[in-house]
């Protein structure tokens, strides 16, 4: 029996490299993936920022975790009902307008910097509403790129998006990091709305994509409906379950602006740094991924990756709680000088969050391709949707977990929440044993 998925070569042209048919086959797929690769950019860089902005303004980790706990309920809710409008209308429209809402919110933030309002409460609107929006042009997005290319090359497809998430991850907090740094939050911003004009382009050259099959209107029922199918697709299910685990226990980037301006030093640089290492790890990742698409059991590939990704986050607690036992070496400050701060601990931290990133990744790229495959065309968009609400929810309520858990101190969230990653996923494997036989030859929901 072959080892190989539908569509792979043969093994004497096994790639290393990022397979990039998906560019050549697809001319709307590559101008879809560039355009919301740039314009991803400037939304990470605005996310940094607004978490930078509102740590200066209250000096408070718990203030900053509430960025993503505010918008976490509109955004299951826009996950749920984008989804919906995907099923039921033109694919392109609906994300041609939700991009629409999304640039005017991304150039009201940057209006409020300029006006120096440093007005909490409105930031926190703001983000809330451009979280509902980008949920729905992920949604949409999603749903779009099976109609785009073949099945084979699915898993090349999430491969480069991997890419151009690390590109998005990897520049967008390292430029808001030395953004604020130098010229201070408005012109920060502003990079944003610049940038964010590219995700147009890619956009607005799509053809029409009118959903396959029969189609229910948005309304209970059709949410109803989904949920039905949900139920009765373990596969797909299990791709939600883990990645809620691994965000809700494994994501600790509220603690970076408190970890660079105390514990490690060297400020706002430090905090880009973390960041950024992350996406580092996403980013090499999917550049020798070129294998990833040979991979038949994907989903026991799944609970190795996030396992993997549990161990990663409990290695960076340990760095911070190696840095703590040594002293802190920030002043409190935003602006500290980067080369004053404990390099050594933010090497080895950053090296832990870069193996956490390609976990993530590898994680990623799989529970894309098995939703993307196994689920019916008029379904696509209410999965996605679902999908959407996991993988953008679940860091929030991530950042809940650690918002909380870090007012006992600032190394417990990752030291508790990568254990808790490992034994979870182990507990689930046992539980559900049909999700580690997933076999991509005969894609099952």
């Amino acid at each position: 029996m072959s080892n190989h998925a539908p569509g792979a070569e043969a093994p004497a042209r096994k790639r290393l490299f990022v397979d990039l048919s998906p560019l050549r086959e697809s001319p709307a797929f590559a101008r879809l993936w560039i355009g919301s690769s740039i314009s991803g950019i400037g939304a990470q860089l605005t996310l940094v920022a607004v978490g930078l902005e509102i740590y200066d303004i209250t000096k408070s980790t718990f203030a900053v975790a509430l960025v993503g706990v505010i918008s976490l309920v509109p955004m299951i809710i826009a996950g749920l009902y984008g989804g919906m409008l995907a099923d039921a209308f033109d694919r392109r429209i609906v994300a041609i307008i939700a991009a629409v809402v999304a640039w005017v919110t991304t150039g009201c933030i940057a209006l409020h910097a300029w006006l120096g309002l440093d007005n909490v409460a409105l930031l926190y609107a703001l983000t809330t509403v451009d979280a509902v929006a980008a949920t729905v042009i992920g949604t949409s997005r999603a749903a779009i790129v099976p109609r785009l290319l073949p099945a084979r090359l699915l898993p090349a497809a999430s491969a480069l998006n991997g890419i151009g998430t690390g590109v998005q991850l990897t520049l967008g907090p390292a430029l808001a990091g030395i953004l604020v740094a130098s010229v201070g939050f408005p012109l920060t911003y502003t990079v944003d709305v610049v940038l964010f004009t590219t995700a147009f382009l890619g956009i607005l050259a799509l053809p029409a994509i009118r959903p396959e099959g029969a189609t229910q209107r948005p309304g209970l029922e059709s949410l109803l409906f989904g949920i039905r199918f949900l139920r009765r697709s373990p596969n797909i299910r299990m791709t939600f379950i883990v990645d809620i685990i691994a965000m809700t226990f494994g994501q600790p980037r509220v603690l970076y602006p408190v970890v660079g301006a105390i514990l490690i030093g060297g400020g706002a640089v430090t905090v880009g740094v973390l960041t950024a290492s992350y996406a580092v790890g996403a980013l090499v990742c999917s550049v020798f991924s070129g294998r990833l698409g040979q991979v038949r059991r994907q989903g026991s590939a799944v609970n190795w990756a996030i396992t993997a990704y549990g161990a990663c986050i409990l290695a960076f607690g340990v760095v911070l709680l190696v840095a703590q036992l040594g002293g802190e070496h920030g002043t409190g400050g935003l602006t500290d000088d980067f080369w004053s701060a404990n390099l050594g601990a933010i090497a080895f931290a950053a090296l832990a969050l870069a193996g956490a990133g390609a976990a993530d990744n590898v994680s990623s790229i799989f529970r894309s391709t098995i939703l993307q495959s196994a689920a019916p065309d008029a379904m696509r968009g209410r999965l996605q949707g679902i999908f959407i609400v996991v993988v953008t929810g679940g860091p929030r309520l991530g950042d809940l977990f650690v918002g909380l858990l870090a007012l006992a101190g600032t190394v417990w969230p990752p030291l508790l929440g990568g254990a808790l990653i490992i034994a979870l996923i182990g507990l689930l494997a046992r539980v559900q044993p049909s999700f580690r036989r997933y076999d991509s030859l005969n894609p099952t929901p």
